[in-house]
């Protein structure tokens, strides 16, 4: 289910519309981002946490070549399911 999808099924549902149920789901998501971003965790109980995670700076292979490949440091999104 995309985005699109989860606005149209939640409308139907709620008897909201779309662009009512569209503009509070983009809040919503956008408030999750932001928090995410921040560095701290978004717990929605019976659902799950969203948070970032670091991955370690560290050396890789090619798998084709088996040259050496630097992988730097980066920040990923970690969602956690309850």
């Amino acid at each position: 289910m995309n985005k699109t999808e989860l606005v149209t099924a939640v409308a139907e549902v709620s008897g909201k519309p779309k662009a009512d149920v569209k503009e509070v789901l983009e809040a919503f998501l956008g408030q999750i981002i932001k928090t995410v971003k921040s560095g701290d965790e978004v717990t929605l109980v019976g659902f799950g946490t969203f948070k970032s995670a670091k991955r370690e700076a560290r050396v890789g292979r090619n798998p084709a070549t088996g040259a050496e490949l630097k992988e730097p440091l980066h920040k990923r999104w970690v969602i956690c399911y309850n």
